[in-house]
């Protein structure tokens, strides 16, 4: 728990430079999920029901909730004909079928970049090469992707894991990636399928989510320029997860904090300049507490790094586009 004490008037503490990543914190995939739930309680009502966390983030999750959404990890905890919602994350067919049995109004806040990757896994697979999935065992989208494509898929989380596919090396295969990774472990793992495999196709590793790629080029930049790196997050989101872990493999000590209150003072001891970003499913706020938090430990001096600007918005759904509300149809069989 952060020591509440205020230092910060004290003449002899130095002061500590805060300097942010840019950019960080929510990407527009998060921010479509987030306003899909909250135009969503506007327009029809509580409660809503949202299956699995909308992003992984638990402020985000419990501030929904408290506006009446209803978070559950099987639809089969969903009321009849109660109005539902899939996460960003994406989900399988066979959860878009058991809707559709089930008859329940559906909203999917599905990020289209996911989408795009369901889509080429389809496309893959239709030519009849063989799906390899990168990406982590268990992760809500992982699980989405590896349920939206018609055909086996093998998944690999490290390049060593590429030797142990149990495929023909002279196979046709084609590779599809989990959105959040780390962009050098994915072009690590390409390089290791396009060595041992003799046809390969996939998207190049530029295709990978912009936000990640954007987020994870910041940090890499904050990282040169601090002594302490803190990263805003959720222990469950993996994009926030890489963040972190990129500071370490440069040298970087770097810690992964819910917020404020995750701020231990010991980190401080010797540290001139302070790195601070954020998760693509962390808001500012919480960015705006640790900063807070450090500045009851050390006057701060707070700076952003140059970056890109993100531009990219994506459109909400055709229900909740219109004006006047318009509850979302049954899923039909």
């Amino acid at each position: 728990m952060l020591q509440q004490t205020t230092v910060s008037d004290d003449p002899a503490v130095s002061a500590l430079r805060v300097v942010l990543a840019n950019p960080r914190g929510f990407c527009a995939g998060v921010v479509r999920a987030i306003d899909i739930v909250e135009q969503a309680l506007d327009r029809y009502g509580s409660p809503v029901y949202v299956r699995h966390e909308i992003v992984h983030n638990r402020h985000v999750v419990e501030r929904l909730r408290e506006k009446g959404a209803i978070f559950v990890d099987e639809l089969s905890d969903i009321p009849e004909g109660a109005l539902t919602i899939f996460s960003a994350h994406g989900v399988s067919r066979a959860i878009e079928d058991e809707a559709r049995g089930r008859r329940l109004p559906v909203i999917d806040a599905t990020c289209p970049l996911v989408t795009k990757v369901h889509v080429q896994g389809r496309r893959y697979a239709k030519a009849g090469r063989t799906l390899v999935l990168i990406g982590h065992q268990g992760h809500a989208e992982v699980d989405g992707t590896m349920g939206q494509v018609n055909a086996p898929i093998h998944l690999v989380e490290s390049a060593e894991q590429v030797a142990a596919l149990p495929i023909a090396d002279d196979t046709p295969i084609a590779y599809v990636t989990q959105t959040t990774l780390s962009v050098d472990d994915t072009r690590g793992i390409i390089a290791a399928l396009k060595a041992r495999f003799s046809d390969v196709e996939g998207p190049d590793v530029s295709e990978i989510c912009y936000a990640t790629q954007n987020r994870q080029t910041a940090v890499r930049d904050l990282a040169r320029v601090c002594d302490l790196l803190i990263v805003v997050g959720s222990t469950t989101s993996s994009n926030s997860n890489r963040l972190r872990e990129i500071g370490v493999e440069m040298g970087v000590p770097s810690y992964l904090v819910d917020d404020g209150e995750g701020v231990d003072p010991a980190w401080l001891d010797g540290v001139h300049t302070v790195g601070l970003t954020a998760g693509a499913s962390a808001p500012d706020s919480l960015v705006d507490s640790v900063i807070a938090a450090l500045g009851r430990l050390r006057p701060v001096e707070v700076s952003q790094l140059d970056g890109v600007e993100e531009k990219l918005h994506f459109s909400l759904p055709p229900e909740l586009r219109h004006r006047e509300p318009r509850p979302p149809r049954a899923q039909r069989t």
